[in-house]
Protein backbone atom coordinates (compact mmCIF):
# COMPACT_ATOMS: atom_id res chain seq x y z
CA UNK A 1 0.00 0.00 0.00
CA UNK A 2 1.37 2.98 -1.19
CA UNK A 3 0.47 6.95 0.34
CA UNK A 4 1.52 10.30 -0.01
CA UNK A 5 1.21 13.09 2.13
CA UNK A 6 -2.35 12.47 4.03
CA UNK A 7 -3.31 16.42 4.11
CA UNK A 8 -5.91 17.48 2.32
CA UNK A 9 -6.37 21.30 0.98
CA UNK A 10 -9.58 23.45 1.47
CA UNK A 11 -9.28 23.64 -2.59
CA UNK A 12 -10.11 19.62 -3.01
CA UNK A 13 -12.52 19.28 0.00
CA UNK A 14 -14.49 21.93 -1.72
CA UNK A 15 -13.77 20.53 -5.09
CA UNK A 16 -14.92 17.03 -3.79
CA UNK A 17 -18.02 17.85 -1.63
CA UNK A 18 -19.50 19.53 -4.83
CA UNK A 19 -19.60 16.25 -5.86
CA UNK A 20 -22.00 15.11 -3.62
CA UNK A 21 -24.15 18.46 -4.25
CA UNK A 22 -24.46 17.32 -7.81
CA UNK A 23 -25.56 14.05 -6.98
CA UNK A 24 -28.35 15.06 -4.31
CA UNK A 25 -30.04 17.36 -6.44
CA UNK A 26 -31.33 14.35 -7.74
CA UNK A 27 -31.33 12.03 -5.29
CA UNK A 28 -33.54 14.20 -2.46
CA UNK A 29 -35.80 15.14 -5.42
CA UNK A 30 -36.35 11.05 -5.73
CA UNK A 31 -36.21 11.09 -1.83
CA UNK A 32 -38.71 13.58 -1.52
CA UNK A 33 -40.87 13.99 -4.55
CA UNK A 34 -41.03 10.64 -6.56
CA UNK A 35 -43.99 9.10 -4.71
CA UNK A 36 -45.43 12.95 -5.66
CA UNK A 37 -44.08 13.36 -8.82
CA UNK A 38 -45.80 9.90 -9.88
CA UNK A 39 -49.27 10.27 -8.39
CA UNK A 40 -49.84 13.92 -8.24
CA UNK A 41 -47.86 15.02 -11.57
CA UNK A 42 -47.88 11.98 -13.83
CA UNK A 43 -51.03 10.33 -12.46
CA UNK A 44 -50.39 7.03 -11.86
CA UNK A 45 -52.26 5.17 -9.14
CA UNK A 46 -50.52 5.20 -6.33
CA UNK A 47 -50.34 0.98 -5.56
CA UNK A 48 -48.53 1.39 -9.10
CA UNK A 49 -46.52 3.95 -8.01
CA UNK A 50 -45.51 1.70 -5.23
CA UNK A 51 -44.63 -1.08 -7.02
CA UNK A 52 -42.12 0.80 -9.98
CA UNK A 53 -40.36 2.76 -6.80
CA UNK A 54 -39.66 -0.68 -4.69
CA UNK A 55 -39.05 -2.84 -7.87
CA UNK A 56 -37.19 -0.34 -9.56
CA UNK A 57 -34.92 1.03 -6.74
CA UNK A 58 -34.19 -3.07 -5.78
CA UNK A 59 -33.30 -3.90 -9.01
CA UNK A 60 -31.04 -0.77 -9.33
CA UNK A 61 -29.65 -1.78 -6.02
CA UNK A 62 -28.47 -4.92 -6.80
CA UNK A 63 -26.29 -3.67 -9.41
CA UNK A 64 -23.99 -1.78 -6.63
CA UNK A 65 -22.15 -5.18 -5.99
CA UNK A 66 -21.08 -5.77 -9.37
CA UNK A 67 -20.32 -1.97 -9.62
CA UNK A 68 -18.25 -2.24 -6.70
CA UNK A 69 -16.04 -5.05 -7.72
CA UNK A 70 -15.43 -2.91 -11.67
CA UNK A 71 -14.14 -0.14 -9.25
CA UNK A 72 -12.24 -2.15 -7.47
CA UNK A 73 -10.30 -3.47 -10.45
CA UNK A 74 -10.60 -0.11 -13.01
CA UNK A 75 -7.00 1.10 -13.18
CA UNK A 76 -6.23 4.32 -15.37
CA UNK A 77 -3.61 7.20 -14.92
CA UNK A 78 -6.60 8.71 -13.25
CA UNK A 79 -6.83 6.37 -10.76
CA UNK A 80 -10.02 3.88 -9.60
CA UNK A 81 -12.57 6.17 -8.90
CA UNK A 82 -12.66 9.60 -9.97
CA UNK A 83 -12.80 8.30 -13.96
CA UNK A 84 -16.45 6.96 -13.05
CA UNK A 85 -17.42 10.36 -11.56
CA UNK A 86 -16.00 11.58 -15.67
CA UNK A 87 -17.48 9.17 -17.17
CA UNK A 88 -21.14 9.15 -15.67
CA UNK A 89 -21.43 12.98 -15.63
CA UNK A 90 -23.21 13.67 -18.93
CA UNK A 91 -25.77 10.40 -19.07
CA UNK A 92 -26.88 11.26 -14.88
CA UNK A 93 -27.82 14.51 -16.12
CA UNK A 94 -29.56 13.42 -19.50
CA UNK A 95 -31.38 10.28 -17.63
CA UNK A 96 -32.69 12.52 -14.49
CA UNK A 97 -34.41 14.87 -17.09
CA UNK A 98 -36.01 12.19 -19.18
CA UNK A 99 -37.42 10.27 -15.44
CA UNK A 100 -38.90 13.68 -14.25
CA UNK A 101 -40.81 13.85 -18.21
CA UNK A 102 -43.92 13.06 -18.53
CA UNK A 103 -44.86 11.89 -22.20
CA UNK A 104 -48.16 11.82 -22.95
CA UNK A 105 -48.53 7.67 -23.54
CA UNK A 106 -51.08 5.69 -22.29
CA UNK A 107 -51.69 4.73 -18.96
CA UNK A 108 -50.38 1.04 -19.81
CA UNK A 109 -47.40 3.55 -21.56
CA UNK A 110 -46.98 5.43 -18.91
CA UNK A 111 -46.47 2.97 -16.36
CA UNK A 112 -43.27 1.30 -18.34
CA UNK A 113 -42.03 4.59 -18.95
CA UNK A 114 -41.53 5.29 -15.53
CA UNK A 115 -40.23 2.20 -14.77
CA UNK A 116 -37.34 2.17 -17.65
CA UNK A 117 -36.50 5.69 -16.26
CA UNK A 118 -36.64 4.92 -12.72
CA UNK A 119 -34.37 1.78 -13.29
CA UNK A 120 -31.66 3.05 -15.99
CA UNK A 121 -31.69 6.67 -13.43
CA UNK A 122 -30.74 4.25 -10.19
CA UNK A 123 -27.99 2.17 -12.21
CA UNK A 124 -26.68 5.57 -12.98
CA UNK A 125 -26.44 6.60 -9.80
CA UNK A 126 -24.85 3.63 -8.78
CA UNK A 127 -21.98 4.35 -11.36
CA UNK A 128 -21.35 7.56 -10.30
CA UNK A 129 -21.81 7.91 -6.55
CA UNK A 130 -20.67 4.57 -5.91
CA UNK A 131 -16.65 5.10 -7.19
CA UNK A 132 -17.84 9.25 -5.93
CA UNK A 133 -18.18 7.61 -1.82
CA UNK A 134 -15.69 5.34 -2.36
CA UNK A 135 -13.18 8.17 -2.93
CA UNK A 136 -13.39 9.61 0.41
CA UNK A 137 -11.63 6.18 1.18
CA UNK A 138 -8.94 6.98 -0.82
CA UNK A 139 -8.22 11.18 -0.52
CA UNK A 140 -6.19 10.25 2.68
CA UNK A 141 -5.41 7.99 5.70
CA UNK A 142 -5.68 10.21 8.24
CA UNK A 143 -8.93 9.96 10.07
CA UNK A 144 -9.29 13.45 11.57
CA UNK A 145 -8.75 14.72 8.04
CA UNK A 146 -11.46 12.02 6.85
CA UNK A 147 -13.91 13.71 9.34
CA UNK A 148 -13.09 17.34 8.27
CA UNK A 149 -13.94 15.64 4.42
CA UNK A 150 -16.93 14.30 5.84
CA UNK A 151 -18.10 17.55 7.36
CA UNK A 152 -17.49 19.79 3.88
CA UNK A 153 -19.02 17.43 1.91
CA UNK A 154 -22.35 17.00 4.03
CA UNK A 155 -22.28 20.95 4.00
CA UNK A 156 -22.83 20.89 0.65
CA UNK A 157 -25.29 17.95 0.62
CA UNK A 158 -27.69 20.25 3.10
CA UNK A 159 -27.26 23.12 0.45
CA UNK A 160 -28.92 20.62 -2.16
CA UNK A 161 -31.59 19.38 0.42
CA UNK A 162 -32.08 22.96 1.09
CA UNK A 163 -32.72 23.73 -2.60
CA UNK A 164 -34.78 20.48 -2.84
CA UNK A 165 -36.93 20.45 -0.12
CA UNK A 166 -37.74 24.23 0.59
CA UNK A 167 -37.17 25.52 -3.00
CA UNK A 168 -38.20 22.81 -5.58
CA UNK A 169 -42.29 23.38 -5.02
CA UNK A 170 -41.74 26.91 -5.58
CA UNK A 171 -39.42 26.63 -8.47
CA UNK A 172 -41.96 23.94 -10.14
CA UNK A 173 -44.76 26.83 -9.80
CA UNK A 174 -42.20 29.56 -11.05
CA UNK A 175 -40.60 27.52 -14.06
CA UNK A 176 -44.08 25.98 -15.08
CA UNK A 177 -46.50 29.18 -14.76
CA UNK A 178 -48.37 26.81 -12.38
CA UNK A 179 -47.91 24.16 -14.50
CA UNK A 180 -46.04 21.05 -12.21
CA UNK A 181 -45.87 19.00 -15.47
CA UNK A 182 -43.76 21.97 -17.41
CA UNK A 183 -42.26 23.10 -13.82
CA UNK A 184 -40.97 19.32 -12.93
CA UNK A 185 -39.52 18.89 -16.46
CA UNK A 186 -37.60 22.77 -16.35
CA UNK A 187 -36.55 22.28 -12.98
CA UNK A 188 -34.55 18.79 -13.31
CA UNK A 189 -33.23 19.94 -16.30
CA UNK A 190 -31.32 22.99 -14.13
CA UNK A 191 -31.01 20.96 -11.26
CA UNK A 192 -28.96 18.09 -14.30
CA UNK A 193 -27.18 21.09 -16.26
CA UNK A 194 -25.68 22.29 -12.77
CA UNK A 195 -24.74 18.42 -11.52
CA UNK A 196 -22.69 17.85 -14.54
CA UNK A 197 -20.97 21.26 -14.17
CA UNK A 198 -20.06 20.30 -10.55
CA UNK A 199 -19.12 16.66 -11.52
CA UNK A 200 -16.74 17.75 -13.71
CA UNK A 201 -15.17 20.27 -10.79
CA UNK A 202 -14.73 17.04 -8.63
CA UNK A 203 -12.96 15.05 -11.11
CA UNK A 204 -10.44 17.93 -11.92
CA UNK A 205 -10.00 18.90 -8.28
CA UNK A 206 -9.42 15.37 -6.78
CA UNK A 207 -6.71 13.19 -5.91
CA UNK A 208 -6.33 9.74 -4.69
CA UNK A 209 -3.53 9.00 -2.53
CA UNK A 210 -4.06 5.68 -1.13
CA UNK A 211 -2.84 3.16 -4.12
CA UNK A 212 -3.12 -0.63 -3.45
CA UNK A 213 0.20 -2.38 -4.01
CA UNK A 214 -0.07 -4.61 -7.57
CA UNK A 215 1.29 -7.46 -5.82
CA UNK A 216 -1.62 -6.90 -3.46
CA UNK A 217 -4.61 -8.29 -5.84
CA UNK A 218 -7.33 -10.58 -4.17
CA UNK A 219 -10.26 -12.29 -6.04
CA UNK A 220 -13.80 -11.90 -5.69
CA UNK A 221 -14.38 -14.83 -3.86
CA UNK A 222 -11.75 -13.63 -1.32
CA UNK A 223 -13.44 -9.69 -1.39
CA UNK A 224 -16.72 -11.46 -0.41
CA UNK A 225 -15.49 -13.70 2.33
CA UNK A 226 -14.16 -10.18 3.73
CA UNK A 227 -17.01 -9.31 4.09
CA UNK A 228 -19.25 -11.53 5.11
CA UNK A 229 -16.64 -11.72 7.72
CA UNK A 230 -16.31 -8.27 8.74
CA UNK A 231 -18.63 -7.51 11.92
CA UNK A 232 -18.55 -3.87 11.55
CA UNK A 233 -19.63 -4.18 7.85
CA UNK A 234 -22.25 -5.95 8.54
CA UNK A 235 -23.92 -3.62 11.47
CA UNK A 236 -23.25 -0.47 9.16
CA UNK A 237 -25.29 -2.18 6.15
CA UNK A 238 -28.36 -2.51 8.31
CA UNK A 239 -28.40 0.33 9.94
CA UNK A 240 -27.71 2.20 6.38
CA UNK A 241 -31.02 0.13 5.15
CA UNK A 242 -33.20 1.07 7.89
CA UNK A 243 -31.87 5.43 7.99
CA UNK A 244 -32.80 5.49 4.35
CA UNK A 245 -35.91 3.91 5.37
CA UNK A 246 -36.59 7.05 7.66
CA UNK A 247 -35.35 9.56 5.33
CA UNK A 248 -37.21 8.45 2.30
CA UNK A 249 -40.49 7.62 4.49
CA UNK A 250 -40.74 10.75 6.30
CA UNK A 251 -39.27 12.97 3.53
CA UNK A 252 -41.51 11.31 0.99
CA UNK A 253 -44.46 11.79 3.36
CA UNK A 254 -43.92 15.86 4.49
CA UNK A 255 -45.92 17.32 1.25
CA UNK A 256 -48.94 14.94 2.13
CA UNK A 257 -48.16 16.06 5.90
CA UNK A 258 -48.56 20.04 5.03
CA UNK A 259 -51.44 19.31 2.31
CA UNK A 260 -53.54 17.06 4.25
CA UNK A 261 -52.79 16.94 8.10
CA UNK A 262 -52.17 20.90 8.97
CA UNK A 263 -55.10 23.29 9.13
CA UNK A 264 -54.57 25.35 6.47
CA UNK A 265 -56.11 29.00 8.52
CA UNK A 266 -53.63 28.48 11.18
CA UNK A 267 -50.85 27.56 8.42
CA UNK A 268 -51.78 31.03 7.18
CA UNK A 269 -52.10 32.65 10.48
CA UNK A 270 -48.53 31.36 11.64
CA UNK A 271 -46.72 32.46 8.57
CA UNK A 272 -48.45 35.98 8.78
CA UNK A 273 -47.67 36.47 12.35
CA UNK A 274 -44.17 35.32 12.16
CA UNK A 275 -43.34 38.05 8.89
CA UNK A 276 -42.80 35.16 6.09
CA UNK A 277 -45.17 36.95 4.08
CA UNK A 278 -44.14 40.81 5.13
CA UNK A 279 -40.61 38.96 3.61
CA UNK A 280 -41.82 37.69 0.61
CA UNK A 281 -43.26 41.48 -0.14
CA UNK A 282 -40.35 42.82 1.16
CA UNK A 283 -37.85 41.12 -1.32
CA UNK A 284 -40.44 41.58 -4.36
CA UNK A 285 -40.33 45.60 -3.70
CA UNK A 286 -36.76 45.41 -3.48
CA UNK A 287 -36.49 43.84 -6.57
CA UNK A 288 -38.92 46.01 -8.47
CA UNK A 289 -37.16 49.04 -6.85
CA UNK A 290 -34.29 48.04 -8.70
CA UNK A 291 -36.03 47.30 -12.03
CA UNK A 292 -36.22 43.65 -11.91
CA UNK A 293 -39.03 41.46 -12.31
CA UNK A 294 -40.94 40.70 -9.24
CA UNK A 295 -40.53 37.25 -6.98
CA UNK A 296 -43.41 35.35 -7.73
CA UNK A 297 -43.99 32.84 -4.79
CA UNK A 298 -46.68 30.51 -4.51
CA UNK A 299 -49.67 32.35 -2.76
CA UNK A 300 -51.20 28.80 -0.42
CA UNK A 301 -50.08 28.70 2.61
CA UNK A 302 -49.00 24.60 2.67
CA UNK A 303 -46.35 25.22 -0.02
CA UNK A 304 -44.82 28.04 1.65
CA UNK A 305 -44.98 26.46 5.16
CA UNK A 306 -43.34 23.51 3.59
CA UNK A 307 -41.21 25.15 2.33
CA UNK A 308 -39.88 27.35 5.28
CA UNK A 309 -40.45 23.95 7.38
CA UNK A 310 -37.96 22.28 5.22
CA UNK A 311 -35.02 25.27 5.48
CA UNK A 312 -35.67 25.95 8.98
CA UNK A 313 -34.51 22.17 9.58
CA UNK A 314 -31.65 22.01 7.23
CA UNK A 315 -30.56 25.32 8.49
CA UNK A 316 -29.93 23.67 12.02
CA UNK A 317 -28.70 20.32 10.18
CA UNK A 318 -25.97 22.75 8.81
CA UNK A 319 -25.60 23.82 12.65
CA UNK A 320 -25.10 20.28 13.63
CA UNK A 321 -22.62 19.07 11.18
CA UNK A 322 -20.38 21.97 12.07
CA UNK A 323 -20.26 20.28 15.75
CA UNK A 324 -19.96 16.60 14.02
CA UNK A 325 -16.25 16.84 13.82
CA UNK A 326 -15.17 17.96 17.04
CA UNK A 327 -17.58 15.76 19.26
CA UNK A 328 -16.04 12.76 16.54
CA UNK A 329 -12.76 13.96 17.07
CA UNK A 330 -12.92 13.81 20.80
CA UNK A 331 -15.85 10.74 21.67
CA UNK A 332 -15.62 8.74 18.35
CA UNK A 333 -17.83 8.70 15.41
CA UNK A 334 -19.87 5.62 16.89
CA UNK A 335 -20.88 7.13 19.73
CA UNK A 336 -22.07 10.45 19.34
CA UNK A 337 -23.64 8.94 16.07
CA UNK A 338 -25.78 7.03 18.29
CA UNK A 339 -26.44 9.34 20.26
CA UNK A 340 -27.19 12.06 18.40
CA UNK A 341 -29.52 9.71 16.15
CA UNK A 342 -31.13 8.31 19.04
CA UNK A 343 -32.21 12.30 19.74
CA UNK A 344 -33.60 12.80 16.19
CA UNK A 345 -35.93 9.85 16.84
CA UNK A 346 -37.38 10.87 19.83
CA UNK A 347 -38.04 14.58 18.50
CA UNK A 348 -39.92 12.67 15.17
CA UNK A 349 -41.84 10.79 17.84
CA UNK A 350 -43.21 14.08 19.25
CA UNK A 351 -45.05 14.69 16.10
CA UNK A 352 -47.56 12.16 17.01
CA UNK A 353 -48.74 14.10 19.53
CA UNK A 354 -49.16 17.52 17.62
CA UNK A 355 -52.66 18.80 16.63
CA UNK A 356 -52.99 19.80 13.27
CA UNK A 357 -53.30 23.56 14.39
CA UNK A 358 -50.14 23.27 16.82
CA UNK A 359 -48.08 24.68 14.20
CA UNK A 360 -45.61 26.36 16.39
CA UNK A 361 -44.19 22.95 17.51
CA UNK A 362 -44.57 21.18 14.46
CA UNK A 363 -41.91 24.43 13.50
CA UNK A 364 -40.03 23.64 16.70
CA UNK A 365 -39.73 19.90 16.79
CA UNK A 366 -38.69 19.95 13.54
CA UNK A 367 -34.90 22.49 14.11
CA UNK A 368 -35.00 20.57 17.40
CA UNK A 369 -35.04 17.22 15.12
CA UNK A 370 -32.83 18.98 12.49
CA UNK A 371 -29.87 19.57 14.81
CA UNK A 372 -29.64 16.09 16.31
CA UNK A 373 -29.92 14.27 13.04
CA UNK A 374 -27.10 17.19 11.04
CA UNK A 375 -24.53 15.83 13.90
CA UNK A 376 -25.24 12.30 12.59
CA UNK A 377 -24.69 13.28 9.20
CA UNK A 378 -21.35 13.54 7.99
CA UNK A 379 -20.00 10.43 10.45
CA UNK A 380 -22.17 7.70 8.29
CA UNK A 381 -19.84 7.92 5.43
CA UNK A 382 -16.67 8.57 7.49
CA UNK A 383 -17.54 4.92 9.14
CA UNK A 384 -17.98 3.60 5.91
CA UNK A 385 -14.50 4.64 5.18
CA UNK A 386 -13.45 3.43 8.73
CA UNK A 387 -15.11 0.10 7.86
CA UNK A 388 -12.46 -0.42 5.05
CA UNK A 389 -9.82 0.15 7.16
CA UNK A 390 -10.71 -2.24 9.28
CA UNK A 391 -10.72 -4.68 6.72
CA UNK A 392 -7.01 -4.24 5.41
CA UNK A 393 -6.17 -3.93 8.89
CA UNK A 394 -7.26 -7.42 9.73
CA UNK A 395 -7.35 -8.75 6.12
CA UNK A 396 -4.00 -6.90 4.56
CA UNK A 397 -5.85 -6.63 1.56
CA UNK A 398 -7.68 -3.46 0.51
CA UNK A 399 -11.14 -3.27 -1.50
CA UNK A 400 -12.66 0.25 -0.61
CA UNK A 401 -15.09 0.19 -3.44
CA UNK A 402 -16.49 -3.33 -2.22
CA UNK A 403 -17.28 -1.84 1.19
CA UNK A 404 -19.09 1.06 -0.24
CA UNK A 405 -20.80 -0.57 -2.62
CA UNK A 406 -23.03 -2.48 0.01
CA UNK A 407 -23.69 0.82 2.13
CA UNK A 408 -24.90 1.91 -1.49
CA UNK A 409 -27.01 -0.78 -1.53
CA UNK A 410 -28.37 0.14 1.79
CA UNK A 411 -28.86 3.13 0.78
CA UNK A 412 -30.40 2.21 -2.61
CA UNK A 413 -32.62 -0.33 -0.46
CA UNK A 414 -33.89 1.74 2.39
CA UNK A 415 -34.49 4.13 -0.68
CA UNK A 416 -36.91 2.25 -2.57
CA UNK A 417 -38.63 0.45 0.89
CA UNK A 418 -39.27 3.96 2.31
CA UNK A 419 -40.42 5.61 -1.09
CA UNK A 420 -42.94 2.41 -2.05
CA UNK A 421 -44.11 2.73 2.24
CA UNK A 422 -45.25 6.29 1.17
CA UNK A 423 -46.97 5.31 -1.91
CA UNK A 424 -48.21 2.04 -0.25
CA UNK A 425 -49.50 3.66 3.01
CA UNK A 426 -51.61 5.82 1.02
CA UNK A 427 -52.43 3.62 -1.34
CA UNK A 428 -53.92 1.41 2.24
CA UNK A 429 -55.42 4.60 3.78
CA UNK A 430 -57.44 5.04 0.60
CA UNK A 431 -55.02 8.89 -0.70
CA UNK A 432 -57.31 9.69 -3.54
CA UNK A 433 -55.18 12.83 -5.28
CA UNK A 434 -58.81 13.90 -6.81
CA UNK A 435 -60.11 14.58 -3.41
CA UNK A 436 -60.00 17.83 -2.03
CA UNK A 437 -60.32 16.79 1.34
CA UNK A 438 -59.09 13.10 2.40
CA UNK A 439 -60.71 11.12 4.87
CA UNK A 440 -60.11 10.40 8.52
CA UNK A 441 -58.39 7.42 7.61
CA UNK A 442 -56.22 8.58 4.84
CA UNK A 443 -54.66 11.93 7.26
CA UNK A 444 -54.38 9.15 10.16
CA UNK A 445 -52.02 6.90 8.45
CA UNK A 446 -49.83 10.08 7.18
CA UNK A 447 -49.74 11.75 10.86
CA UNK A 448 -48.44 7.92 11.59
CA UNK A 449 -45.93 8.09 8.77
CA UNK A 450 -44.20 11.15 10.16
CA UNK A 451 -43.69 10.09 13.90
CA UNK A 452 -44.08 6.31 14.77
CA UNK A 453 -42.98 4.59 12.00
CA UNK A 454 -39.78 6.85 11.25
CA UNK A 455 -39.13 6.74 15.19
CA UNK A 456 -38.88 2.82 15.19
CA UNK A 457 -36.66 2.58 12.06
CA UNK A 458 -34.56 4.90 13.25
CA UNK A 459 -34.81 2.97 16.86
CA UNK A 460 -33.55 -0.11 14.84
CA UNK A 461 -30.30 1.75 13.18
CA UNK A 462 -29.07 2.75 16.53
CA UNK A 463 -29.49 -0.82 18.19
CA UNK A 464 -27.05 -2.47 14.93
CA UNK A 465 -24.43 0.21 16.88
CA UNK A 466 -24.36 -2.27 19.31
CA UNK A 467 -22.45 -4.44 17.06
CA UNK A 468 -19.98 -2.07 15.56
CA UNK A 469 -16.86 -2.32 17.14
CA UNK A 470 -15.22 0.69 15.87
CA UNK A 471 -14.69 2.74 18.64
CA UNK A 472 -12.81 5.75 19.72
CA UNK A 473 -10.06 3.72 20.60
CA UNK A 474 -10.15 0.94 18.03
CA UNK A 475 -9.91 3.94 15.50
CA UNK A 476 -6.62 5.17 17.02
CA UNK A 477 -5.43 1.38 17.04
CA UNK A 478 -6.26 0.88 13.02
CA UNK A 479 -5.01 4.60 12.29
CA UNK A 480 -1.39 3.79 13.74
CA UNK A 481 -1.30 0.13 12.71
CA UNK A 482 -1.95 1.57 8.77
CA UNK A 483 -0.05 4.18 9.02
CA UNK A 484 3.06 1.80 9.82
CA UNK A 485 2.50 -0.51 7.35
CA UNK A 486 2.10 2.01 4.51
CA UNK A 487 5.54 3.51 4.96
Amino acid sequence: MTTTAQKVSVIEKIGYSLGDLAANLIFQTLMTFLAFFYTDVYKIPPGTASAIIFTGGMLGACFNPFMGMIADRTMTRWGKFRPWILWTALPFGIIAMLAFSTPNFSPGGKIAYAFITYILLVITYSANNLPYASLSGVLTGDMAERNSISSYRFVAVMIAQFIVQSLLLPLVLILGNGDKTKGFENTIGLFAITGVIFFLITFLTTRERIVPKPEQKSSIREDLGDLVHNKPWIAMLILTIFIFITLSLKGGMYVYYFKNYLDGQALAKFLQDMGFNSFIAGLNSLLTGMGLHGFTWPEDAPTSGFSLFNAGGILMMILGITLSKPLADRFGKRDVFGTSLFLSALCLLIFYFFSPVAITAVFLAQLAHGFFYGISIPLLWAMIADVADYSEWKNNRRATAIIFSAMIFGLKAGLSIGGALVAGILATYGYNEQLAVQSADTVHGIQLSLSIYPTLTFFVSVACLFFYEINKAKEVEIQNDLTARRK
